[in-house]
């Protein structure tokens, strides 16, 4: 395979302005801080043309902050080794437990089948079940759980008696596209759901010891999960692919036989739920068990490791040593996005012990914006670069900008973070804005100018929501 041109350009031109930051004739901020921008410039360059992986870019500050004289070695690596980023492979363990149980697909399943099977309540049963399970595992492992079922309701269409008919693509459609929606909405809902969460979480604890319990950010997560979801699903059925005069009783013969072939429920399954029940149980009442038991200290992250303990280290079978995981399973754990948290918990403290920060936010507080309107474009601004750029990576660079802004506004620095990070995860025009996006483009079902019609409409009405949440919720919750 060729490596593209835009990649070769990206892989130069990172060091080569990393180079001309560094031998300006003159400071743009400050000594430390021209260094900082100038490790930034390359992260960003390679993060946006992806010219090696973005877990590979994140490893950067591990080198040439120690060498800049930015941080010590000690320093950095502190931030590769938070504890968001142990929360979060506790998490990782978890969903590897419901996948390799089939767990995950039993959910998905019953989920479908208790929707119902007309047109409209299959979307409506693919996009629950699919956004349920992005809670918990990672959107791309959703997908692809969601994908083969809907290939086999989608089938039953082509192959009935009136062939595919312009009703029949306008479900392919909907299904497709409700999948890949839900799939990015659905893990918006927990810390744990989806990357740019955690490394807000990580950033708001490592620099300005703010703490968002599991639960607070439920409290904000989910509901707009559940918004933005009932809102894809409405545009897709009632507004773009309406499809009215489609019946079929077929597709509950499809999720028959596909819960058939996992047959009933084992006990691999119920150890699996019972320890996934627990962690879920534990993050939502911390706080209540914290002021029963105070010595106790309970963190998000301590419930995640247990999680991932019990997972490993307590046997289902105790005479033949029989665990739910072995270590072997772990060559499936998603690593480099660990080491993407680190690179950019790292750089995030580079721009803060620099006086970037503190620049950014004497800046903004010399213009006159106001509040809502910086916090608007912030959020229009995040939501349509998300589409081109990793999400990840865009908080990581952002985050500290941000909180800069938002102290420059004289308001709390969460209350503008929040709904910026989350529109990070809402990109629903471009394929390769998300795995969810490309994966069911590859389908073949979707077209690309589907997904922008699509796309264009909820992007707009995400900014909205997260414009609401922004000026009237925020304030209240926290």
């Amino acid at each position: 395979m060729k490596y593209p041109i835009a990649k070769r350009v990206g892989l130069l031109l990172g060091p080569v302005f990393f180079l001309i930051i560094n031998v300006l004739p003159f400071e743009l901020v400050s000594n430390s801080g021209d260094k900082v921008i100038s490790v930034a410039l390359w992260m960003i360059t390679w993060w946006i043309t992806e010219a090696v992986s973005i877990s590979v870019t994140a490893l950067l500050p591990l080198l040439l902050f120690p060498l800049l004289k930015v941080m010590s070695m000690n320093e950095v690596g502190s931030n590769y080794g938070s504890p968001i980023i142990f929360l979060f492979f506790g998490g990782f363990v978890m969903a590897l437990a419901l996948e390799k149980v089939n767990l995950h697909k039993r959910i998905a399943l019953s989920i479908i089948k208790l929707t119902g099977t007309t047109p409209k309540k299959v979307v409506l049963g693919f996009m629950i079940a699919t956004g349920l399970l992005s809670m918990w595992i990672s959107n791309t492992a959703s997908t692809v759980v969601m994908l083969p079922i809907a290939l086999s309701v989608i089938q039953l269409l082509i192959d009935d008696e009136d062939g595919f008919t312009k009703d029949d693509k306008n479900f392919a459609v909907s299904v497709m596209l409700g999948i890949a929606f839900s799939a990015n909405a659905g893990g918006i809902a927990t810390i744990i759901g989806t990357p740019p969460n955690s490394v807000l979480i990580g950033f708001l604890e490592n620099e300005y010891n703010i703490e968002i319990s599991f639960l607070e950010w439920m409290t904000i997560g989910l509901p707009f999960s559940l918004i933005m979801i009932s809102v894809v699903y409405l545009v897709l059925v009632e507004l773009m692919y309406p499809n009215k005069n489609l019946k079929f009783k077929a597709s509950q013969e499809v999720i028959h036989t596909e819960l058939k072939k996992l047959g009933k429920i084992s006990k691999r399954e119920k150890f699996v739920l019972l320890v996934f029940a627990c962690a879920i149980f534990l993050w939502i009442f911390r706080a209540l068990i914290n002021k029963v038991f105070p010595e106790l200290k309970l963190t998000d992250t301590m419930i995640s490791v247990f999680a991932a303990l019990a997972i490993f280290a307590v046997p289902f079978n105790f005479k033949k040593g029989d665990f739910i995981l072995n270590w072997k399973d772990t060559e499936k754990l998603s690593w480099g996005i660990l080491i993407l948290f680190g690179g950019g918990l790292a750089l995030a403290k580079g721009m803060s012990s620099s006086g970037i920060v503190d620049q950014v936010s004497s800046a903004i507080a010399s213009y006159n914006l106001g509040v809502f309107l910086t916090g608007s474009i912030l959020i229009f601004l995040m939501l349509f670069m998300t589409e081109l750029m990793s999400n990840v990576a865009l908080v990581a660079v952002l985050a500290p900008v941000v909180a800069g802004i938002a102290l420059g506004l004289n308001i709390p620095i969460v209350n503008l973070l929040v709904p910026v990070t989350i529109a990070s995860s809402c990109a629903f025009m471009l394929p390769m804005a998300t795995p969810p996006n490309a994966i069911v483009f590859a389908s073949g079902y979707v077209k690309v100018k589907d997904m922008m019609k699509t796309g264009l409409i909820l992007n707009c009405l995400a900014v909205l929501l997260l414009i609401v949440i922004f000026k009237y919720i925020l304030p209240i919750l926290l």
